[in-house]
């Protein structure tokens, strides 16, 4: 009957090693409701950012990006992978020429400085909701070639 005790000892020892590591490591939460959203231009006429984790010029990061109705971005892309879902707009995705368009609930990513356009089409501004795995960019398609 020796041998039950050490099983028994472990099981104990771990029972009360669990309070520790819980409070060792929390869970985290960031809550952003709509109306807090603290939008600011993006340096482009017609496009604002509102950054909700991270910071957008340091690293990673997820914010909201705003079109205006009608803005057309002409080509270019961006040096971090990034992840995208439409949120609201008539938003169209240009890649390889051809016109994406993407409805509010869609998902796309761009990886590897992807070149794209993008368009706001009719009345509405267009919002995406992007996490961004490094500092965000936009570099021209026309600048970025020699």
């Amino acid at each position: 009957m020796a041998r039950p005790r050490p099983l028994i000892l472990v099981v104990v020892l771990s029972l009360l090693a669990l309070p520790a590591l819980s409070a060792a490591s929390p869970g985290a939460a960031v809550v952003v409701p709509a109306a807090k959203l603290a939008w600011s231009a993006a340096g482009i006429p017609g496009v604002s950012t509102a950054a909700v984790s991270g910071d957008m010029a340091k690293g990673s990061s997820r914010f909201y990006l705003k079109y205006a109705a009608g803005f057309v971005a002409p080509l270019h892309h961006h040096s971090p992978d990034h992840f995208v879902t439409t949120v609201a707009g008539d938003f169209r995705l240009v890649l390889d020429g051809k016109e994406q368009p993407l409805a509010p609930g869609s998902y796309f990513s761009l990886t590897g400085a992807a070149a794209h356009g993008a368009r706001c089409e009719g009345a509405v501004d267009c919002v995406l909701f992007i996490e961004a795995r490094g500092p965000w960019d936009v570099v021209p398609e026309a600048a970025a070639k020699p």
